[in-house]
């Protein structure tokens, strides 16, 4: 794996390695899910439930690295960088973006 000095220099290497519509998609189900499992955890006062947050997001997105991409996840390699990276891709897709092949439109 290349190394980086900076977010936006991982960034586009973050993109290409997912770079199929079925490997987004699986990030998506995951960080929403990690999202909604935070909230519902902290409105019901259930910390044990954060427990579960790793499992929920990393567990489709994965799954995902091994069945669809055929690559090993940057998780592994630059931990921060990429939940960053997850997440400001789950952003853009909340927006309509990165849903496409390229990452340049807006279909599912």
């Amino acid at each position: 794996m290349p190394q980086f000095d900076s977010f936006e220099a991982f960034w586009p290497y973050y993109l290409q390695e997912h770079s199929r519509v079925a490997t987004r998609a699986s990030h998506f189900v995951g960080t929403t899910a990690v999202v909604a499992a935070a909230a519902y955890a902290v409105a019901r006062r259930r910390p044990r439930l954060l427990a579960l947050l790793p499992l929920l997001g990393y567990g489709p997105a994965w799954v995902s690295h091994v069945v669809v991409e055929r690559n090993r996840p940057a998780t592994f390699q630059h931990p921060w960088w990429s939940l960053r990276a997850d997440f400001r891709m789950w952003r853009r897709m909340m927006a309509g973006d990165l849903w496409d092949e390229d990452g340049r439109g807006s279909s599912i």
